[in-house]
This record gives C-alpha cells, structure tokens and sequence, in this order.
C-alpha cells in the first residue's frame, strides 16, 4: 500500500518544517499538504524553507493544495470566489513553481463556499474558467487538478461525488481540458451520506487521489465504522494506482499504529 501523509492535519504537535522529517522516520516515503502558507503568494524564502524541508527529509510530495483563503476561519478555496480572481491566479504560479521543484503532479483545488448576495451561476462560471487556468497551467509540469467534495461546511456546494464529477465535465467540454480528476476522500463521501460503493463502482478507474478517514470522528481507521480497507481495495480492483493520502485528525499517541495492525492481520 502506498500512503501519503497528510502533513497540515498530522503531526501537528511539530512545526511545520519538521513534519516531512517525522513522517520519513515513521516510515513514510510521500507527503502531502494543504497549502502550507498564509498568503497566495509567500516570499521566496518562504517557498525556499518548505522545499528545502522536504529536500532534506528525503520524501515526495505527492499532492499540494492550492490556496484556499483563511481555513481555520471557514474559507474552503476561491476558485469560485467572485472578487479574488487574480489572488487565485497569481497562486497557480506559485504552485507550479514548488510542483516543478518537487516533482509533485497532484494538485487539490477546493472549489470554495457560496458567497452571500452572490449569483451562484456566475460563481460556477468562474469557477470553471479558473480550474480551466490551474489545468492548463499545471500541464506545463505534467500535473493534474483535483477537485473535492467535502463535508462539514454547509456553504460548500460540493458535496457528492456526482456533483463534483458535473463540474469536472463542464470544463471537459467548455475548455478541452482533460487533466482535473476527482479527488474521492471516503470521509467526506460517506458523511455526506454519498454511496461510496456506487462512486468506487462508476468512478474508481478515474480517480485523481484517495484520502481516508474514519467516520464517525474523522480518526485514524478502526475509530470508526467505515469500511476503508475494503473500499480500497475495490478502488485498486477497478484501476486505481495512486497513493492513499492519510487525512484524519490522531486520537492516539502513536497515529500510524494501525498500520503496523493492519499489515499483520
């Protein structure tokens, strides 16, 4: 199995810098990130640090976020963001600078939340135009958009698998574009009350990237009640080969245990 740590929600008790490092030394050869700076476009020494980190660890970054304005204060991205259009495009730059440094090829794009007194057509007009931008800009480094349903935030407007796969055809078809894939996190499919099995059944082939969780909790797998080690394996049945991103919140002291559990059982 080839997982990827989700280093911006595990390992938090370390600084950021010190994750890909940590993550090396619990056995992990791949990382990945939502996008590990404030701004759209950090200083150079910024990006210099953080590529310098994981150069030094020895690990792949195998998927970054871009920019998706203030999470801890509920933004979930601006692609769809009436009003910070140029924001979006000048970080789509930045991405692919790191992407090119790094050799990361997957890159996660959340959609972003309703806006209030906003035409919402308008917004998944825009939409469409800027992952139109990211798509095209990251097939420079032979790289691929994702793009998420996600769960927990009621303004977010993609919520199914089917309702991201829509929009993912719409830019198909309005801009030629054929490197966005859906990115299927089994935690937020299954809480959003999505039938994961249908979506592995008609999509997996397709499959962008995998992220898991356990639900309830969103902790490690075998928290909960989901059935992640055979939705995987369902998943690698219908085609997929990429990695297993590691997104879930630790409630142990060591938060790759189950791991080592799962590999001798």
């Amino acid at each position: 199995m080839s997982y990827t740590v989700n280093c911006s929600i595990l390992l938090t008790d370390l600084p950021l810098l010190e994750r890909p490092a940590a993550a090396k030394r619990a056995g992990f050869d791949a990382v990945e990130f939502w996008w590990p700076f404030t701004t759209a476009v950090p200083e150079q020494s910024e990006i210099d640090a953080f590529t310098g980190a994981i150069e030094a660890a020895g690990v792949q970054v195998s998927g970054l976020n871009f920019f998706a304005g203030d999470m801890p204060g509920g933004d979930r991205g601006l692609v769809s963001w009436i009003g910070r259009e140029n924001e979006f495009r000048d970080n789509v730059e930045v991405v692919v600078q790191i992407g090119e440094r790094l050799g990361t090829k997957a890159f996660n794009a959340l959609y972003g939340n309703r806006i209030d007194g906003a035409d919402a057509a308008e917004q998944d007009a825009l939409a469409v135009e800027n992952l139109a931008i990211a798509a095209k800009a990251v097939a420079r480094i032979g790289g691929v958009v994702l793009l998420e349903p996600v769960s927990g935030t009621p303004s977010y407007p993609l919520k199914t698998a089917a309702e991201a796969v829509a929009v993912i055809e719409r830019v198909r078809a309005e801009h030629g574009i054929d490197n966005i894939r859906l990115l299927a996190d089994f935690y937020h499919l299954a809480v959003n009350g999505d039938d994961v099995d249908a979506v592995i059944a008609a999509h997996g082939a397709e499959f962008g990237h995998i992220q898991i969780a356990d639900a309830p909790g969103r902790g490690e797998p075998g928290t909960g009640e989901l059935p992640l080690s055979r939705w995987i394996d369902d998943a690698q049945t219908a085609g997929y080969d990429g990695y297993i991103g590691l997104e879930y919140k630790a409630t142990q002291l060591d938060p790759f245990a189950w791991v080592g559990a799962s590999a001798s059982a």
